[in-house]
C-alpha cells in the first residue's frame, strides 16, 4: 500500500528549539463516559508532511488551533512539536493509522495510535456503534485504549505487538490460545442493541455496491461483468439456511462494534489463515478446526468436549465461512469506489467472490446434511 513505511521528524519539519521542558508522564486512558472530543479533522488524501501540522502543532504557532494528539492525549498538551515524531503503520485497508511518539530529551518515549477513518467508511460502518463498544473491550482488556475522538478519527494507546502470519496462528499452541481468547472476548457485555447486525449490513453493502460507476473504464469493464440479482438470490439462501442452524447467541464484532454470530466471526479468524495473498489452501483442516473448537468450548477441559458439540459448531462455522467471503467482497466493491489507500479493492472483491463459489456448494451441502440430520432424529 502507498502509505507503508514513510515517516516524518517533528523536530526536523519544525524546526527551531525546545520551548520549555515538559515531562512525559504514561498515557493514561480516561474513564469512558469521559473521552475528550475534538472537532478537528485531517485531510487522509494529503502527504504525511502536511498531515503532521493538524496532529501536532508547535508551540507558540501563529495558528492558534492545537494539534490533535496535543489537545487530546493527557500530559501532552505542553509539549513542543519538535519532540513528536510520526510514522506510518502498515496493515490497515480500511483507515490509515499512524505512530505518534513524544520524547522528553532523556530517551523517554511514549506512543499513541491515531486511526484516520477512510473517506466515506461511514458507508460501511457505524461509527457510533463502534466507539460506544470500544472502551467496554478496552477496559476488558481487549484492544487499544480509547484516548480520544475526532472529526474524522479517534486517537488510541499504541499497542507494542506484531501481526502473526497464517503459520503463526496454524501452530497448535497460538490455536488454542486465540480459541480461548476469542471465547472470552465473547463474553463482554456491551450496552445497547444485542440484535445481530450481519445480515442487515449484508443487504446495505449490497445496496450501495450495485449502483456504483467507475471513472477508470477498465474498472467499470470489470465490475459490469458482476451479477447482483445473482448475489442477492444466494445471499437470501444463504441467510435462510443459517437461521435455521445457529443457537440464540450473539457475540460482538470488534471492528465494526456490533453483535453478530458466534460461527460467523470464528469463520472469520479461519478466513485470515489466508492472508493479505488469499492463499485459501492454508485454511484449516477438520482436525485443526475441532482442535480449536475445543479449546474455544471448554478452555478449562477441552478434552471433554462432546463430539456432538464439535460436529454442530464446524456446520456453523463452515456456513458462515460463506458469509465472511460475500460480506468483505461487497465491501471492497465499496472501498473500491470510495478509499484513496493504495490497495487493489476491486481484485479483492473477485478473490473473495470467487473463493465463495468454490466452496459453495460443499458449505451449503454440509448445513443441508446436518439439518436434515437432525430433522430425522
Amino acid at each position: 500500500m502507498g502509505s507503508e513505511g514513510r515517516s516524518w521528524s517533528g523536530a526536523a519539519a519544525m524546526g527551531g528549539g525546545v520551548e520549555g521542558e515538559a515531562a512525559i508522564a504514561a498515557v493514561v486512558a480516561p474513564a469512558p463516559g469521559d473521552v475528550p472530543a475534538s472537532g478537528a479533522s485531517v485531510d487522509i488524501a494529503l502527504p504525511l508532511p502536511e498531515m503532521t501540522p493538524r496532529i501536532m502543532r508547535r508551540k507558540g504557532s501563529r495558528e492558534s488551533r492545537e494539534g490533535i494528539c496535543k489537545e487530546l492525549v493527557r500530559g501532552w498538551s505542553s509539549l513542543d512539536s519538535s519532540r513528536f515524531s510520526i510514522e506510518t503503520v502498515s496493515g490497515g485497508i480500511t483507515n490509515m493509522l499512524l505512530k505518534v511518539s513524544a520524547e522528553d530529551g532523556k530517551g523517554n518515549k511514549s506512543s499513541v495510535t491515531v486511526r484516520l477513518y477512510g473517506p466515506n467508511t461511514d458507508l460501511v460502518i457505524d461509527r457510533k456503534r463502534e466507539l460506544q463498544a470500544i472502551p467496554h473491550l478496552s477496559a476488558a482488556g481487549f484492544g487499544a485504549q480509547l484516548l480520544g475522538t475526532f472529526e474524522n478519527g479517534m486517537v488510541q494507546s499504541f499497542i507494542y505487538a506484531r501481526t502473526l502470519t497464517p503459520s503463526d496462528m496454524k501452530e497448535p499452541r497460538i490455536a488454542a490460545e486465540i480459541a480461548k481468547e476469542i471465547r472470552r472476548f465473547h463474553q463482554v457485555d456491551i450496552p445497547g442493541s444485542k440484535e445481530p447486525q450481519l445480515w442487515d449490513d449484508i443487504f446495505k453493502f449490497m445496496k450501495k455496491a450495485s449502483i456504483l460507476e467507475f471513472e477508470d473504464k477498465e474498472k467499470q469493464k470489470r465490475y459490469e461483468t458482476i451479477s447482483f440479482r445473482k448475489i442477492q438470490d444466494e445471499v437470501k439462501e444463504l441467510k435462510d439456511l443459517s437461521d435455521l442452524l445457529h443457537a440464540p447467541l450473539y457475540f460482538i464484532d470488534f471492528e465494526y462494534g456490533s453483535y453478530s454470530y458466534r460461527g460467523y466471526d470464528i469463520a472469520n479468524h479461519f478466513n485470515e489463515y489466508a492472508g493479505y495473498d488469499c492463499d485459501y489452501s492454508l485454511y484449516p483442516d477438520k482436525n485443526s478446526q475441532y482442535h480449536f473448537f475445543r479449546n474455544y468450548l471448554q478452555p478449562d477441559r477441552p478434552s471433554e468436549v462432546q463430539l456432538q458439540d464439535l460436529d454442530a459448531l464446524y456446520v456453523e462455522t463452515n456456513t458462515y465461512r460463506l458469509a465472511s467471503h460475500i460480506y468483505w467482497a461487497l465491501w471492497a466493491l465499496i472501498q473500491a469506489k470510495v478509499s484513496p489507500i493504495d490497495f487493489d479493492y476491486l481484485g479483492y472483491f473477485f478473490l473473495r467472490y470467487d473463493e465463495y463459489k468454490k466452496q459453495r456448494e460443499s458449505c451449503l451441502s454440509l448445513a443441508e446434511s446436518s439439518l436434515s440430520a437432525l430433522k430425522n432424529g
